[in-house]
């Protein structure tokens, strides 16, 4: 199995990343980290840590095409950054022992793009679209019939010499992946036969996660270690896979390159990454709303503003994790602090104060 990737790949995301003032725990995918992240990445099931349930459906489903001789349905994968979504279709790929093509839905900017690509397909093989929901209108009509008819609709000629041409495509599956699934068009996704969610990993399976990174890298890690690095890694691999790194670095400079529960402690206090894996970034979004706004509700534009983010930095890297953790709510009038982000910020929550001055 080979990966072929598109020379646009991960434009968007190096983009959307450049604007990050810690960009140490942030899931997305920069250039410079594709080397490392290629060279860790698990090419089975085995190997493929987390997702338990997703993977057994999958392997049920790649078993059964194999035995038909058919290539997969059309598989969506949709969650936050950085849970493995781009991995799971490299296996996938293995599994089926056919190529996968990759490449990102803003590097599909005409239509000639996606339609070399369609063209350029081998029979089973796999189309990998990250960001899927992110494709504009044209592209996403072309592939309507390319999905549900495996023809190609095109047109020659001008004015009244114009002609339609059904181009045969060879059978290929596609996967597309998207941190935002509420986005995409119901004609598209109802193409895709199978739609997974993929989930936040737990503790322990990021501390396999981590070890696993170590082993690869030749780095010396204790039990305890790779727990300590897990606790604060967001319940995301690929943000335990980079904070792995830079505890290593710590570890080799300032001890003796062997990664304890108190070195890594220690390194991610440096890092300025607490225990339940919020950064500067995290820290002052929930400030901002305690301090100003009394808690909120208050407006995602007027956050984003005030602590100088983009709006989507703040809705597909902050929140989903400050949501799942009980931080911050999303209400019908902006977002709100929970008492839980009091709590961990040291601060006192004043409508806790009040209900106990009335007694």
């Amino acid at each position: 199995m080979s990966i072929i990737s598109d020379n646009n790949d991960f434009k968007s995301a190096k983009s959307l990343h450049s604007g990050h003032k810690n960009p140490v725990i942030k899931p997305e995918t920069l250039e410079a980290d594709k080397n490392f992240e290629n060279s860790i990445r698990p090419k089975s099931f085995d190997a493929y840590i987390g997702q338990t349930a997703l993977k057994e459906t999958l392997k049920i489903t790649i078993e059964a095409a194999k035995k038909r001789e058919q290539p997969l349905d059309h598989l969506l994968f949709y969650g936050p950054p950085g849970l493995g979504k781009t991995t799971l279709a490299g296996v996938i790929a293995e599994q089926m022992g056919v190529d996968i093509r990759i490449t990102s839905a803003p590097a599909l900017e005409r239509p000639r793009d996606i339609i070399g690509i369609l063209m350029s397909l081998k029979g089973g093989e796999i189309l990998f679209i990250d960001e899927i929901h992110r494709l504009n209108k044209i592209a996403e009509e072309i592939l309507y019939p390319a999905m549900e008819d495996f023809f190609l609709d095109m047109t020659t000629g001008k004015s009244q010499t114009v002609k339609t041409l059904r181009v045969p495509l060879p059978k290929f599956t596609l996967i597309g992946a998207t941190t935002k699934a509420g986005e995409l068009s119901g004609p598209l996704r109802d193409r895709f036969g199978i739609i997974h969610r993929l989930e936040f990993y737990t503790e322990d399976e990021l501390a396999q996660v981590i070890k696993r990174t170590a082993g690869i890298l030749n780095i010396e890690i204790t039990e305890e270690g790779a727990h300590a690095i897990a606790r604060r890694s967001r319940g995301t691999p690929r943000i335990a896979n980079r904070l792995i790194k830079r505890v290593s670095d710590f570890a080799l400079v300032k001890h003796d390159g062997k990664i304890t529960e108190g070195v890594a402690n220690e390194s991610l206090d440096i890092l300025k990454i607490d225990t339940f894996g919020l950064d500067t970034t995290d820290r002052s979004l929930l400030r901002l709303i305690i301090e100003k706004y009394d808690g909120g509700p208050v407006g995602v534009e007027t956050i984003a503003a005030a602590i100088g983010e983009d709006v989507r930095t703040i809705e597909d890297v902050c929140e989903p994790y400050l949501l799942q953790a009980g931080l911050l709510q999303r209400t019908p009038r902006g977002r709100k602090v929970s008492p839980a982000a009091y709590r961990h910020l040291g601060i006192v929550d004043r409508d806790i104060n009040d209900q106990k001055s009335l007694f």
